[in-house]
């Protein structure tokens, strides 16, 4: 029996546009249950010749240069906008405006401006609207999740979540778009706190207070001779670094629990050194990206000398039983975008629950534009309701 269609169209084809396609293409091979397909109707990106690669790679229909043209095209349904941050709100919008669902990569555009007017866009036109928040969608952070939910470290008295990575620790990294306020925002911010603060929302729920401070550590970087990726090495002029290279901040949670959150990209060591450790008044919890299916547990009544043990999460956690059978398989990083593709395809067929939306987004953002209030006039910020 013939399954109906979504059509899908990738704007942005860098590596994670590769990422939303190739999730797209594995979809129903993990969750045959889907109701619909998706296919690959059109890639659009600037870039010359990506679009057409793309095209011949994993079999679009269509391949453009110009994303414009795609607003009218009825083949499709849905969109994945993985673009630079500054073209978020322009693309993502446009295509809400048009009908089209969107599944966006965080951090929606440069400010908390950008997200709430493409979060109006969404509400507006009655469309499906995904964020990728990626790391919600790992089996072992879903367990944290309802741990902690179910009280089963009592009340969180202090947690730590930090996201350090070296891919811009070279000091002759190219000094691309991310690099620059007008395209890149408020720099690793929007990069890699994007995620760390949806993290706090997921597990810990709303902040009432938070204070930062932010630095540049390497202030000048040459210029790349062509586009460049996170990774790439500069052999032009040097040029300004105008955005934040570190960010740490201080949040208080509404019961009383305090975080300590730190973001840095030129952290010389540290390759996505991604995690968190939460504690509470029983038991206590820990996770590290690079150990993606471990979830360290302390729980139980001793209190003293309670020592952490280590759980292998399985097919009762999360969409771990999509992927293996059994505990202690590792899953990889385009696993999370095949989880996310596949809850964006579920909302768009039967308008169930999608993962973290534009409203997420949003609720970041604000977090986001308040670390840069903060660390600009050195004060504590308040925040509100549905932080």
């Amino acid at each position: 029996m013939t399954r109906p269609t979504i059509g899908v169209a990738v704007i942005g084809l860098g590596w994670m546009g590769h990422a939303h396609t190739r999730a797209y293409l594995r979809a129903g091979h993990h969750f045959p249950q889907l109701d619909h397909e998706p296919v690959l109707v059109a890639a659009a990106d600037p870039e010359p010749g990506r679009a057409r690669d793309a095209g011949q790679r994993y079999g679009f229909a269509t391949a453009t240069d110009d994303w414009t043209r795609l607003l009218r095209d009825e083949r499709i349904q849905a969109v994945s906008v993985t673009v630079p941050n500054f073209l978020h709100r322009e693309i993502a919008g446009a295509f809400a405006e048009a009908g089209r669902h969107i599944w966006v990569e965080k951090p929606v555009g440069l400010t908390v401006a950008d997200a709430r007017a493409v979060a109006g866009a969404v509400a507006a036109a009655g469309v499906r609207g995904l964020v990728g928040f990626n790391y919600r969608a790992v089996p072992a952070v879903a367990h944290a999740h309802k741990l902690i939910a179910d009280g089963g470290i009592g009340a969180v008295t202090h947690a730590r979540f930090r996201f350090f990575s070296d891919y811009a620790a070279h000091p002759q990294g190219a000094l691309s778009w991310r690099f620059t306020r007008s395209h890149g925002g408020n720099g690793v911010l929007g990069d890699l706190a994007s995620h760390a603060v949806d993290l706090v929302r997921y597990l810990l729920g709303d902040i009432e207070t938070l204070v930062a401070d932010t630095a540049v550590f390497i202030p000048s970087r040459p210029r790349p001779g062509a586009a460049a990726s996170h990774f790439a090495r500069g052999t032009g002029e040097a040029g300004e670094v105008e955005n934040e290279d570190f960010v740490g901040c201080l949040l208080r949670l509404p019961g009383g629990g305090r975080v300590v959150l730190e973001a840095c990209r030129v952290s010389v060591g540290e390759q996505n050194t991604y995690g968190f450790e939460v504690h509470g008044t029983r038991g206590a919890l820990a996770w590290d990206f690079r150990r993606m299916g471990e979830l360290a547990v302390s729980l139980g009544t001793d209190y003293q000398d309670q020592s952490y043990q280590r759980v292998f999460v399985g097919p009762g956690h999360g969409e771990f039983g999509a992927f293996q059978p059994g505990a202690g398989i590792g899953m990889g990083y385009d696993d999370l975008k095949v989880i996310e593709a596949v809850g964006f395809l579920r909302g768009i067929a039967d308008g169930s629950p999608c993962g973290p939306t534009l409203d997420d987004a949003v609720a970041a953002a604000t977090l986001l534009d308040a670390m840069a209030v903060s660390a600009r006039d050195g004060t504590w910020v308040r925040i509100g309701a549905g932080s």
